[in-house]
């Protein structure tokens, strides 16, 4: 075995860009492995669990945080050498490419665009977080909305940010907006839905993916959906993108039903935004994730509703906009039922855990707070509670739920619905771990996204329940998939493809976090631990 290592320093290459490169390269002959990356501490750390950077490799220069940062594996030297020539190549043709396609077509900077195009009113930012805030800024100085799809901003630059667009009547999207639809054009990771009555302003980007897609699936359409970014309900930032989206939506002619999302918010902020939502005569669906309306003190309202789940949200809105969703119920559907009992049936004695491998920070914080009502305590990344956190994020303690779209796995990388390698590893490892009863994952389709997550996933799932298997253990997969059948990698596609393998495929994610907590509750209750 071979491993070789190739840095350039002050080279930069869009994310997209680098996964690409990774696969090209690991797709060669006698290449046992590959990746392009930024060369940050977090993809250090997890190019030496990969096994990439090694004891033997350690005394070379792998750069920092500017420097682009290739390693190959191969059976032998001269299969290695070939794969940088590969890349070395690769790398020169793009930059020259982009040259010339820049020359030619592209404005080079904002301001040419705006120049070129007077009439353009939005501007979508999406470049490393040390220089997002200043492309914000200039957008904002030159009357343009933004949707600064960046993370890796700090609260100061937010704030800042959120202040000035306020200043001038823009709406300031973001950082780290990972969705938005606008008079129906998807932005970021988006879904295809159809135009309809229920607005939505979220500060969860994947909530709101998935709220849209119920609501689709309900048979009703969406007029607005806002991104805030995920701090914007903070106590530091103090909901000010929410309150201007509300402040939009209400006076949108085309919304007759509000929703607002979020992931736990601060308790004197969602006072604040529930205080704003009740002064406003349309029915409006509060889902605070983890919140209550007891928590925020909040005043009866008869047009205001607060849901639990995201699943919830979506049923409340088509109903107040008139359409016909199915009644939430606590009782489990019939063939949910039946599939938690074969998948009980199957499981080993010392199974008992659940790991939850997601993308979506919300569905991940959702099915923690689910999962953590009858299994008690989730350990996380994102953890509910600060007890909670764990030590290291690489490996798994009890019941583990990893949020892979967490800025310390997006740094130098790109997210997770659309470079799958992490997550894929991670199902490798938990399915090797003997206590591991339950695997939950998230699947999000769209634009943005991945353009064939089953064709990755499902075979990897069908490997680690072979793994099991040869170890005498059957796992059951649980797969929460977000997405409409009008989006480019098809619902109902994904769908039979991962029921192909044996997984469990639900379109609600709070019914998937259900599923897998019944398959390790009754087992638990069996055990008499």
């Amino acid at each position: 075995m071979v491993i070789r290592i190739l840095v350039r320093r002050n080279f930069y290459c869009d994310s997209v860009a680098l996964m690409t490169l990774s696969r090209s390269l690991a797709a060669l002959a006698g290449v046992e492995d590959a990746a392009a990356v930024m060369s940050t501490q977090m993809n250090q750390t997890l190019l030496k669990q990969a096994g990439l950077l090694t004891v033997d490799n350690a005394g070379e220069e792998i750069g920092g945080p500017n420097d682009l940062l290739v390693l190959v594996r191969a059976e032998s030297e001269e299969a290695a050498d070939t794969a940088l020539q590969v890349a070395e190549s690769g790398l020169q043709a793009r930059r020259s490419n982009q040259t010339d396609t820049q020359a030619q077509q592209r404005p080079v900077s904002l301001e040419q665009a705006v120049q070129r195009q007077p009439s353009l009113n939005l501007a979508c930012i999406s470049v490393p977080g040390a220089y997002a805030a200043i492309q914000a800024r200039q957008a904002l100085l030159a009357g343009l909305h933004v949707f600064l799809f960046s993370d890796n901003v700090s609260l100061e630059q937010e704030i800042a940010l959120k202040t000035l667009a306020a200043e001038r009547g823009l709406l300031m999207m973001g950082p780290d907006c990972g969705t938005a639809i606008i008079n129906g054009v998807g932005l970021g990771f988006a879904n295809v839905v159809p135009r309809g009555p229920i607005g939505i302003v979220s500060a969860s980007g994947t909530g709101l993916q998935q709220v849209s897609c119920l609501i689709a699936e309900y048979g009703l359409g969406i007029s607005q959906a806002l991104g805030t970014g995920g701090r914007d309900l903070s106590q530091t930032v103090g909901g000010r993108a929410m309150l201007a989206g509300l402040d939009l939506l209400q006076r949108d002619p085309h919304t007759n039903v509000i929703v607002l999302l979020s992931k736990p918010p601060a308790p004197e902020i969602a006072r604040r935004v529930i205080a704003s939502a009740a002064q406003i005569a349309k029915p409006t669906v509060i889902a605070f994730l983890g919140a209550t309306p007891g928590d925020s003190e909040a005043q009866p309202s008869a047009h205001l509703h607060f849901a639990s789940t995201l699943s919830d949200a979506a049923r409340m809105a088509v109903q107040l906009a008139g359409g016909q969703a199915p009644r939430p119920g606590d009782a489990l559907p019939d063939d949910a039922r039946r599939a938690i009992q074969n998948a009980r049936d199957a499981l080993k004695p010392g199974q008992r855990h659940v790991r939850g491998i997601f993308s979506g920070g919300t569905l991940c914080d959702e099915a923690m707070a689910l999962l953590s009502a009858s299994l008690g305590p989730i350990y996380s990344n994102i953890p509910l509670r600060p007890e909670w956190r764990l030590a290291d994020a690489r490996t798994s303690r009890e019941h583990t739920a990893i949020d892979f779209g967490s800025d310390e796995f997006t740094v130098g990388r790109p997210h997770p619905m659309i470079d799958a390698d992490l997550r894929l590893r991670r199902l490798a490892q938990e399915a090797q771990d003997p206590t591991t009863a339950v695997i939950l994952l998230d699947i999000v389709l769209g634009y943005g996204s991945h353009a064939d997550p089953s064709s990755e996933f499902a075979p990897a799932i069908e490997r680690a329940r072979a793994a099991a298997a040869e170890d005498g253990r059957s796992i059951a997969c649980v797969v929460s998939l977000c997405g409409t059948e009008q989006d480019p990698q098809g619902l109902a596609y994904q769908r039979s493809l991962f029921s192909q393998v044996g997984a469990l495929v639900f379109t609600e994610n709070a019914l998937a976090a259900r599923v897998a907590a019944e398959i390790v509750n009754k087992r638990i209750g069996t055990q008499g631990e």
